[in-house]
């Protein structure tokens, strides 16, 4: 394969394309004998021998096989063959929030409440202190459990010590009656608009609460101190790089988290490129201003926009719907946001030119901001991008509205395989017409951006390539896969991890593909996952990591 010059012609000016076309001149290293896979900027899959990468950590130029190799440089390496593929990029991930549940307590291996018990006493035991123990990742569902665990479940085990537990989708928690003590919680606490306090059959607290209620815990939990905060950023890239993510959307992003990212760029430790979306306007306006800040730390990065946050989770019944819940009659969701707060949300962040991206998981959100964005492209026009989080149940009649006015759908493959039974059980049979349609996406016309949403899952982005081709788990279940007429070809997964996810964060002119002019971000991984099934897809691994030209993480 010869990239030609009419081909770069098409994307770039001609100046460039003679520069990049030099090659040797500006070619510092060079990858070889790799068996490469990248798209050409129009969705179309191109095959390489050798990636020539100039003293700026760019892609000077692509190699066929017969092309001639410059004499000098100051690096080669020969990938044996090897598949090299460009960086994998994940849509929407909680960067902080990764970091500090990997440093805490990680429930989400657990699969019983027992078990949760038995971790949480380990835990207690091994760390008197802090007083607060924190920590996250239980799923009630995964557990069979049949309802929320509560604070008598825990409270034996940690007498007078408080305990914060956030569930896996970081959208409930569970308090022990010492932190509900401390917060000031009783059976007089009312329900935030939002929110939701679970009870019991007397209307005292159980220890549950739901999306915005969580912040009446967490308002009484001590801060994390400046140390910590490093140590968890620190960790969080360790975890991306070992899974081969070189670059991540952080979704929510407060003032706190923007400045332990600064300070880590200061000191040169900011290793994957984040493209941050503010957690609210406030902080938005605090750390960006009037627009979206330029490309920091050689691209490491950048805030480009907001997160809103529509309704809740499913799996805590705070997605809100269209009707119902099959399995709590009296229960539609939350709602966080009217018609005319989004908007107005809305409309404050687009006057400035930043991006939109809206949270919503059930039907009626997702409508709801389908309606927003209608409205509001009609006065900010141009190229926008609105995206909706999520977008996990879509009224059927609404999937055509994800091909209007430029939205991206930003959604996560491995949701639906972790999701599935619960899926059925809070829905019913006859309403999962639009669930994870990631073909219907494609099929109408709406960019397809692909993430993890970690640490709710962990961002390793394997088997969710696997789960997007094949609708299963790891198990193989269900035989033939769910709702299969959703399925995607690994191509168009790949796209999605790769091309697509760079577009979706106004990125797509440096990074997502491994075209000349492109960051060198790409990995070497252990096999190649264009020619084996899905699970071999799903076992994948990367043996090197490459960020800009330089190897930045390589597998023990």
């Amino acid at each position: 394969m010869r990239i030609s010059l009419s081909r770069l012609r098409k994307g770039r000016g001609l100046a460039i394309a003679l520069a990049f076309l030099a090659g040797p001149a500006l070619a510092d290293g060079l990858i070889d004998n790799a068996n490469g896979y990248t798209f050409d900027g129009k969705g179309q899959l191109l095959r390489f021998n050798g990636l020539l990468i100039d003293d700026k950590g760019r892609v000077a130029k692509l190699l066929d096989r017969n092309d001639k190799r410059p004499e000098k440089l100051d690096f080669r390496l020969d990938a044996r063959g090897r598949t090299v593929i460009p960086g994998l990029i994940d849509a929407h991930g909680h960067v902080m929030s990764l970091g500090a549940v990997a440093l805490s307590l990680d429930l989400s291996a657990t699969n019983s409440l027992a078990e949760m018990q038995a971790a949480l006493r380990r835990y207690a035991a091994d760390r008197p202190s802090p007083p607060w123990i924190g920590g996250g990742g239980w799923n009630q569902e995964r557990w069979g459990l049949g309802r929320f665990p509560t604070a008598a479940d825990i409270d034996a085990i940690t007498p007078g010590r408080p305990v914060v537990l956030g569930r896996v989708d970081g959208h409930a928690l569970l308090a022990n009656s010492a932190a509900m003590a401390a917060a000031g919680i009783s059976a007089a606490t009312k329900d935030p608009a939002g929110g939701r306090i679970e009870r019991d059959a007397k209307g005292n607290p159980t220890g549950v609460f739901v999306d915005a209620a969580q912040k009446l815990i967490r308002d009484a939990v001590p801060a994390m101190l400046p140390r910590d905060r490093d140590a968890a950023l620190a960790k969080a890239q360790d975890i991306l790089l070992a899974h081969g993510i070189t670059a991540t959307a952080d979704m929510g992003t407060s003032i706190d988290d923007w400045a332990v990212m600064r300070r880590t760029g200061d000191a040169g430790r900011l290793k994957v490129r984040i493209i941050a979306y503010a957690g609210g306007i406030p902080a938005l306006l605090s750390i960006a201003g009037t627009g979206p800040t330029p490309w920091l730390y050689d691209g490491r990065l950048r805030m480009v926009g907001v997160k809103l946050y529509d309704d809740g989770a499913l799996g805590s019944r705070g997605a809100w719907l269209k009707a119902p819940y099959a399995d709590a009659p009296g229960q539609k969701g939350l709602q966080f946001l009217d018609d005319a707060k989004l908007r107005n949300l809305m409309s404050r962040a687009a006057m400035d030119g930043f991006q939109v991206a809206v949270h919503a998981i059930g039907d009626a959100a997702n409508a709801q901001a389908l309606d927003a964005i209608e409205e509001l492209a009609a006065t900010y026009k141009g190229d926008r991008r609105w995206r909706i989080e999520h977008a996990q149940i879509v009224d059927p009649a609404d999937l055509s509205r994800f091909g209007r006015n430029g939205i991206v759908a930003s959604m996560q493959p491995v949701h639906q395989t972790s999701d599935r039974t619960m899926a059925e059980a809070r829905l019913g049979p006859n309403r999962l017409g639009g669930a994870y349609a990631w073909k219907a996406m494609l099929d109408n016309k709406a960019p397809l951006a692909f993430g993890s949403d970690y640490p709710v899952e962990s961002p390793n982005p394997f088997p969710a390539l696997a789960a997007a081709i094949s609708r299963q788990d790891e198990h193989g279940a269900p035989p033939g896969g769910w709702q299969i007429q959703q399925a995607i070809t690994l191509p168009q997964a790949f796209r999605a991890f790769t091309e697509t996810a760079a577009f979706a964060g106004f990125a797509e002119d440096r990074i997502g593909t491994l075209m000349p002019g492109h960051m060198a971000d790409f990995l070497i991984l252990d096999r190649d996952i264009f020619t084996v099934t899905a699970p071999d897809i799903r076992a994948t691994r990367p043996t090197e990591t490459w960020i800009g030209g330089k190897r930045i993480w390589v597998a023990k």
